[in-house]
């Protein structure tokens, strides 16, 4: 077994290995999928919902919780678990992604980021002190240093001085961190963000120098970002295997459900994606066997559930054509059933990854999988069109033993 402050790794099988991230708002099994509340909410699913499919940890944004509300509403209110009733753990990005994305409204120079509010103009600066700051008083139980996140393809030059200047803010951000103390009762981890774009020894670079710091965990930036599929594969590879055994290591904004056990056999414990949601709210479900796009025609007289295997509440309760006539109809419940079932879907497929692993036949597990979730790729279940049934980019070597 292999542990560091707050996480061990109970189990592996290959790469893939499943553990326990204690936190101040309980135990997170891993590996683990984050929805994503980016406002302190995550959309059309409220809280108790979330609970009820059992939900341990969920992502958050600094960026926009530091724009509206704003910091000192989150003060006052005890700090974001409070503010938002939720009693199981945050995980905050830092708001770098968010930040760098706004290339029309932002400037960047050593000391940190000067940037435009997209919501009324006003002007703000992140630095990876203010960052760590406003994390304390956030008080999410993981936070991110503040980083560069690069648009896909970037140009080696540009590449590495992102990495060496991410590099020198992870370290002010530890120090910051190191000076500072949570102030809501629980403690609070601090995570390093390796980039590198799609350069390998870009990546190595940014690695090591991110665990010479030794933080609490590690995370995987700048992917899904346009890169093909086997360059994001290589570059987890490539990470995976100079990040620390006993430390989790988190894939930022990944991804299809391929993509999640793809990662999981690399190596990787957290991940978040607005797919599950986004796809949710426009009238897209996964299932077992493959996604369902609710809004055609064909499930107009479909009286059978999104997913007869699946026990959620909107499986258990309504059909098919009942979800598609409240698309149809725009109403409200359809964005929250749709969502539910699609969150439900994530976690049931992370909890029957955790047990293919401890029982040591996870390779057999994922074949399986692929070939019903796969069989068609990301294409509609109805979709007569044929699909690869596995992606490229497999690992070949593991540092786990």
């Amino acid at each position: 077994m292999m542990e560091c402050v707050g996480f061990s790794v109970q189990h592996t099988d290959g790469c893939a290995r499943c553990g326990y991230l204690h936190t101040g708002h309980g135990v997170v099994e891993t590996p683990a999928f984050m929805p994503i509340g980016t406002q302190g909410s995550v959309k059309a699913v409220e809280q108790r919902e979330l609970e009820g499919i059992d939900a341990r940890i969920i992502l958050a944004n600094t960026y926009h919780l530091y724009l509206r509300p704003g910091l000192e509403v989150l003060e006052k209110a005890g700090g974001l678990h409070r503010f938002m009733g939720w009693r199981n753990a945050i995980l905050a990005d830092s708001g770098g992604y968010q930040v760098f994305s706004l290339s029309d409204l932002r400037s960047i120079t050593e000391d940190g980021v000067t940037f435009h509010s997209h919501i009324d103009g006003s002007k703000h600066q992140f630095t990876p002190e203010s960052v760590v700051n406003a994390g304390r008083i956030m008080g999410p139980d993981i936070m991110m240093v503040l980083d560069e996140c690069l648009d896909y393809p970037a140009d080696r030059e540009r590449a590495l001085f992102s990495v060496d200047m991410t590099s020198r803010w992870a370290e002010r951000s530890r120090e910051e961190f190191a000076k500072t103390a949570a102030r809501y009762g629980h403690e609070q981890y601090l995570f390093g963000i390796v980039q590198g774009s799609v350069y390998g020894d870009l990546r190595e670079r940014s690695a090591e120098r991110l665990v010479e710091l030794d933080f609490d965990g590690y995370a995987i930036g700048g992917l899904s970002v346009g890169e093909p599929l086997e360059e994001m594969y290589r570059m987890t590879d490539v990470v995976n295997a100079i990040l620390p055994e006993g430390k989790p290591r988190y894939l930022m904004g990944v991804g299809t459900p391929e993509n999640l056990l793809e990662s999981v056999e690399r190596g990787v414990d957290l991940f978040d994606c607005v797919l599950p949601t986004r796809n949710g709210r426009n009238g897209q479900a996964f299932s077992r066997n493959g996604r369902l796009t609710l809004r055609n025609a064909v499930y107009k007289t479909d009286f059978t559930p999104i997913d007869p295997e699946c026990s959620c509440y909107a499986c258990r309760n309504f059909t098919r054509a009942y979800i598609r006539h409240l698309i149809q109809a725009k109403e409200v419940l359809a964005l929250q059933l749709v969502s539910l079932h699609n969150l439900t879907f994530y976690l049931w497929l992370m909890e029957e990854t955790r047990k293919a692993i401890r029982e040591g036949t996870f390779a057999a597990w994922k074949s399986e999988t692929f070939a019903r979730l796969g069989r068609r790729g990301n294409r509609d279940v109805n979709d007569s069109a044929t699909a690869p049934t596995s992606t490229t980019g497999r690992r070949t070597t593991c540092t786990v033993q």
